[in-house]
């Protein structure tokens, strides 16, 4: 679960950061650059919100193969997935999603240390 909580945290934290920047240049295209007329835009521009799809496709993947690990209901990781739309969200998402994964494998390790090492029922006086 640790390598898919990596991958998570990576695809979170690319597709966040590439979705401010997109979002910053689209209120500046539309606010100074008069992107709102026809053929105005760059083709970069456009490109860039193409690229912006395949991470957030790459995101989807990373989380919902985490969301299956994890055995998260349709509610939560359906939460997480939209994050990945909103700016800002997916950083907050990967702050809850990384503390919770990382308490639950903490539990694991802590069980499987107990089953490992039994401490006796009665401890002697």
């Amino acid at each position: 679960m640790q390598g898919a909580l990596t991958r998570y945290r990576v695809m979170a934290f690319v597709t966040g950061v590439f979705l401010l920047f997109m979002t910053g240049w689209l209120v500046l295209g539309y606010t100074l650059w008069g992107y709102s007329g026809e053929g105005v835009k760059p083709s970069a521009y456009v490109l860039m919100w193409t690229g912006h799809g395949y991470l957030y496709a790459a995101y989807l993947v990373t989380g919902v193969d985490l969301a299956f690990r994890c055995r998260w209901g349709v509610l939560r990781t359906l939460a997480v997935l939209v994050a990945g739309t909103i700016p800002f969200m997916s950083f907050v998402a990967e702050h809850y999603v990384t503390r919770d994964v990382r308490a639950r494998l903490a539990a694991a390790q802590e069980a499987a240390d107990q089953s490992a090492n039994p401490e006796p029922a009665n401890p002697p006086r």
